[in-house]
């Protein structure tokens, strides 16, 4: 009987480790657009976008994990992901996110009635982060 083949899935922030599987299929969004991932796949290196991690765990069941960004890298049939911050979705707190999400919507118009440009660029950068967690929390 024929073994199907599977890849090692690490994901790490300047924490540590945070997620670590074997499967057969990972989906990653880049910056440039969504990516499938599988064993014996030609090494590449992509730019994450601040979306989700979908990680293949069974027939039609999948860990999610919420990324800031960051990079992956895949290579003899492990991918890396290094981000500034990841999370699982059974630990993300999504009272504490929607908090995050109306500090940062907060902090926007602040931004604009000020015409501080680099106040709002963070800021959107955050209202990203919060609404991903949420929506990841939320499944």
């Amino acid at each position: 009987m024929d073994e199907k083949p599977v890849l090692t899935v690490d994901v790490v922030t300047p924490d540590g480790s945070v997620y670590q599987n074997q499967t057969t299929m990972v989906v990653c969004k880049t910056t440039l657009g969504e990516i499938g991932i599988m064993p014996n796949h030609v090494p590449t290196l992509a730019a994450l976008a601040i979306d989700e991690v979908r990680v293949k765990v069974g027939e039609d069941a999948y860990d999610e994990i919420a990324v800031s960004g960051g990079f992956m890298e895949f290579s003899h049939n492990t991918l890396s992901i290094v981000a500034s911050a990841a999370e699982r979705r059974e630990n993300i707190d999504a009272n504490r996110a929607q908090r995050a999400k109306e500090r940062a919507e907060r902090r926007i118009a602040e931004a604009k009635e000020g015409h501080n440009i680099d106040e709002l660029h963070r800021a959107e950068v955050s209202l990203k982060r919060a609404i991903n967690r949420i929506k990841i929390a939320g499944k």
